[in-house]
């Protein structure tokens, strides 16, 4: 799809990722985009210089109420970037309960499912896209991050299954896939880290180029995913011995 004069919504726009998302969508000529966040006073940064192609929206991914009215609000949407993800960080077995990764599955599994059924309507009017902003953790568990493993390979499944139920519409559907990043939640994990725009340049240069599949986004991704497609089972097993740590 083109950029250009395309109206984006961006989920989690506040921070991280989707502040970059947002950055370098605006530099690529975006006509409008929906900048959401669960708490819009997050976004004050953002919004500062007064850029009128930033709309601020209150959304929380995992509120059908909230979902059901930015859908309505954002009825002009041609590319909707879902990007707001939560990690606890846990092993399976080591964290005290499940609410951490009942939790990673609402944001990361069922948000992107709610969002993207209820822009499917919008998308329809203009074929469109979406892209979903995953993991390498999407294809390799990491047992100390063990649940937020499971939901992002979720994740990538539900990106497949959206892919195919989306084509007869003309909607195109890209899950990017990369490793820890130089960001709030990637700084849990070892360096070194991508940047944050060495991933979204990747990402967006492959949705202007028409790619309807996973993107392997930074070098470093790259080299990983690699090594992980020569020998899967080595490379789990190297992943494997990143325990969560007991206290």
């Amino acid at each position: 799809m083109n950029i250009a004069n395309s109206v984006a919504l961006v989920t989690g726009a506040n921070r991280g990722i989707g502040r970059t998302f947002v950055e370098e969508l605006l530099k690529r000529g975006v006509a409008k985009i929906y900048v959401a966040a669960r708490d819009t006073a997050s976004l004050a940064e953002l919004l500062k210089d007064g850029d009128r192609r930033l709309v601020p929206l209150p959304l929380d991914v995992t509120d059908p109420d909230q979902v059901a009215a930015a859908a309505s609000v954002a009825d002009d949407v041609t590319l909707l970037i879902n990007n707001a993800g939560y990690a606890a960080f846990d092993g399976a077995i080591s964290a005290p309960d499940m609410v951490d990764a009942r939790l990673e599955m609402e944001v990361n599994y069922f948000g992107p499912l709610a969002l993207t059924r209820a822009f499917a309507p919008v998308l329809a009017k203009s074929g469109g896209a979406v892209l979903n902003m995953l993991s390498m953790l999407s294809l390799i568990s990491l047992p100390m991050a063990a649940t937020y493993s499971a939901s992002k390979a979720a994740g990538l499944s539900l990106t497949r299954s959206l892919r195919a139920e989306l084509a007869g519409q003309g909607t195109q559907v890209i899950g990017v896939l990369a490793v820890q990043t130089e960001t709030a939640m990637g700084a849990r994990l070892p360096e070194p880290r991508l940047s944050p725009l060495e991933v979204v340049t990747d990402a967006l240069d492959a949705l202007e180029a028409g790619a309807n599949e996973e993107v392997i986004a930074g070098a470093q991704t790259r080299g990983i995913h690699q090594a992980f497609i020569a020998d899967p089972q080595k490379v789990q097993a190297i992943m494997s011995t990143r325990l969560p740590q007991r206290g």
